[in-house]
């Protein structure tokens, strides 16, 4: 897996996100350290989290809370996830890949505000992000493409189907929790890719599931955090 730093300065010296204040360079070397205090350790997602500007992430209103470890409310009914959530998601699904190696082809479940895709963006060779919500996709394009990001492909559609074109994935993601996981998206790893993915009804625990594919027929499930997310939306958008 390459150094970050490159595409992160890039983004830098494309907007200044600087901040001042809850918003500054300072504000975001606190929440690596308590990231790291909290058990993510993998360089390269602590130092996208180091350069990645939350707070363009959130309502204005609420930039002053964007580097607290909880989740955010972006309209529409959904959220932006907890720092830790984001960090912990992301070293589960690289976890299982060799570290010297980018992951080519990744899938993202929910842009939602685009937060989880500019950090994953930053760790993978090319990430496919599917949002149901037009407006919650529109915004993340104009962001994410003003951030200088050029290897993240925004789809508006159901998540419930994946992005089949784009497939098989190395590795995918869902940031909404189905009460079982969809089909569509086990049939689109390739054997030996992992699917990170929030299982559980709402109002009751979800757990993270880490799924990977290790045959054409077979796979393999791990059980790990307790979380809270927003259902799957089912709503066609064709």
């Amino acid at each position: 897996m390459r150094k970050i730093s490159h595409s992160q300065h890039r983004l830098a010296a494309t907007l200044d996100i600087q901040g001042c204040g809850m918003t500054s360079q300072r504000t975001r070397n606190r929440l690596v350290k308590r990231l790291q205090i909290q058990g993510i350790q993998h360089p390269y997602i602590l130092h996208a989290f180091r350069y990645v500007p939350r707070h363009l992430f959130v309502d204005e209103a609420l930039a002053s809370r964007a580097y607290e470890d909880s989740s955010l409310p972006i309209g529409y009914g959904q959220t932006i996830s907890q720092p830790y959530i984001v960090a912990r998601m992301t070293e589960l699904l690289l976890q299982q890949h060799d570290a010297k190696r980018r992951l080519d082809n990744v899938l993202e479940i929910g842009t939602g505000s685009g937060y989880q895709a500019a950090i994953l963006g930053a760790l993978v060779k090319t990430l496919h992000s599917v949002e149901i919500i037009p407006q919650l996709h529109h915004s993340a394009k104009q962001l994410l493409l003003a951030l200088g990001y050029r290897n993240i492909y925004l789809h508006q559609s159901n998540g419930n189907w994946g992005w089949e074109s784009a497939a098989p994935y190395d590795a995918i993601m869902a940031t909404a929790a189905p009460e079982k996981v969809p089909n569509s998206l086990l049939q689109q790893l390739k054997v030996g890719g992992i699917l990170i993915i929030p299982i559980g009804k709402q109002g009751r625990t979800q757990y993270l599931h880490a799924i990977q594919r290790t045959s054409k027929t077979d796979y393999q499930t791990t059980l790990h955090n307790s979380v809270q997310f927003v259902p799957f939306t089912r709503q066609s958008q064709r």
